[in-house]
């Protein structure tokens, strides 16, 4: 932890000198040189115009806006040192390239796309998203961490080829000690054993050079986006992805990161409610190139991907379509929050939702009020015991727009709610790493798997029943805050986007 406040200081130290630096040469030019100024109006003009024409959310946008209206200045510096530059940092434009060249990979089943011709859901996944549904496949849903971590560990104990993981956190403990020991021993054997984690996810828990240590141990490993002064700026595109792919024949995903809290042997926030996602079958190719996408975004080893496709000899029964898809700040599409919406919009019946993070757009409360209007069932479980309190500050004053239109709103009475799941109508589903707030639709890399008429939704939907049974339901009044919350929250909602 002490190198993780000493690191988070020297970037943010970094940053502030990057700023102050701007500062004092402007102040220094615009008293000798005229035209520094009208150069200036012209720059703040032009970030206005761009973050108007090239918004895909205004709730997101709005703030920015705000910061440049109020404080020109200031505002002009802040945007340029930490606001959006995809096409300014070479790390991300690699990661560009690395996506367009994915996609020749992704390739839709003709047969498969003319069964759901009619269905705008799969559409979207398929045509927009470029992720192919797929038919054939066993899944598994755990409802706890712990459940998810006993079956990883069985099936790395069987990999033959190669383990992708890539994970947001990475701790030292009883959860990643057991899966190193495996690493170590299969990457001794010669599996190709590969591992990403996030620098920032891992500040306070992993050294600053562990990257290092694990390519002693024979494993290869990126630390992505890693931290410094001076590339500070790109700090907010994180990888908050949880992807375990064994042999291209089964992959884990969910909520869960490589920590003990999300299996429950330490219990810093109460009972940790967490899941897992298990797939065996078609749907594993889209986990391994969303792996493969990233990797060689820093490495470019991998010339053909194919050689990581399994073919399996027997393909598991038709269950449903199941389709993993990838979120990225890179693209033109908000693709997880677009499945969420289409979800909530197009429901009969009831949606569920479980959610850490109720951080959300106005087109997001508009769907959730109007669902709920027109009779659909919806309900959402949030944290009984927060994990960050500044941030369930912010998440509770999104609680009384939806509570007072006919939304359910539950707080996880045990402990805290990890886990990123939606269901409806007890046909449709999504379970991945997407949180209801901005950073996880607007500024990381995500990953979700979308399922319709598969087995496993009916256990899906038995642990939100279950998790509700076990939640308080927040009532008009306590939903409504006093004045003094009140203002709070409203100033901070604004700059929500920017956190």
């Amino acid at each position: 932890m002490k190198q993780a406040i000493i690191k988070g200081i020297i970037v943010g130290v970094g940053v502030i000198l990057q700023i102050s630096i701007m500062l004092l040469v402007y102040i220094f030019l615009i008293e000798k040189i005229y035209i520094i100024s009208v150069l200036y109006i012209l720059l703040q003009l032009l970030l206005l115009l761009g973050l108007i024409r090239n918004s895909k959310n205004y709730s997101y946008t709005l703030p920015w806006i705000v910061i440049l209206l109020l404080f020109p200045f200031l505002g002009t510096l802040l945007y340029v040192a930490i606001g959006q530059n995809k096409y300014s940092s070479k790390l991300l434009k690699n990661v560009i390239k690395s996506e367009k060249n994915s996609k020749k990979y992704l390739i839709q089943d003709k047969q498969v796309k003319e069964e759901f011709k009619d269905n705008s859901r799969l559409r979207y996944i398929s045509d927009f998203s470029n992720f192919p549904v797929t038919k054939h496949n066993d899944i598994e849903y755990y409802k706890v961490g712990e459940d998810a971590f006993k079956s990883m560990l069985e099936e790395l104990k069987k990999a033959k080829e190669f383990i992708f993981l890539e994970y947001f956190i990475i701790a030292h403990g009883t959860m990643w000690n057991s899966i190193l020991d495996i690493l170590k021993e299969k990457a001794s054997s010669g599996v190709d054993v590969r591992v990403m984690y996030d620098d920032a996810g891992c500040i306070g828990t992993l050294d600053d050079k562990y990257y290092k240590t694990l390519k002693s141990y024979g494993i290869k490993c990126i630390a992505f986006n890693k931290l410094n002064p001076i590339a500070g700026v790109i700090m907010n595109h994180r990888d908050h992805r949880k992807i375990l792919v064994i042999d291209g024949r089964v992959a884990f995903s969910g909520g869960i990161n490589l920590a003990d809290e999300y299996i429950n042997v330490t219990h810093p926030h109460g009972h940790w409610k967490d899941n897992g996602i298990k797939v065996e079958g078609e749907a594993v190719w889209n986990y391994t190139i969303m792996f493969l996408t990233m990797w060689n975004a820093f490495k470019k080893v991998d010339k053909d991907y194919t050689e990581f496709k399994y073919e399996f000899k027997t393909l598991p029964k038709e269950n449903g379509c199941a389709a993993p898809y990838g979120e990225s700040p890179l693209d033109n599409e908000i693709t997880g929050e677009d499945v969420y919406l289409n979800i909530i919009n197009q429901a009969h019946d009831y949606v569920y939702i479980m959610t850490p993070y109720l951080i959300i757009d106005t087109d997001m409360i508009n769907a959730l009020t109007l669902a709920a209007k027109r009779g659909v069932d919806v309900r959402i479980v949030i944290p009984g015991i927060p994990d960050k309190k500044l941030v369930y500050t912010l998440s509770e004053s999104y609680v009384e727009p939806l509570v007072n239109n006919g939304v359910k709103v539950y707080k996880y009475t045990p402990g805290f709610v990890h886990g990123k799941v939606f269901v409806a109508d007890n046909h449709i589903a999504t379970v991945g790493t997407i949180n209801l707030d901005y950073r996880s639709l607007y500024l990381h890399f995500e990953c979700g798997l979308y399922l319709e008429d598969v087995k496993c939704i009916a256990d899906i939907k038995k642990d939100l029943d279950e998790t509700i049974k076990k939640s308080h339901n927040i009532t008009k009044k306590e939903a409504t805050p006093n004045l003094l919350k009140a203002v709070w929250q409203a100033i901070f909602r604004l700059f929500a986007p920017l956190m």
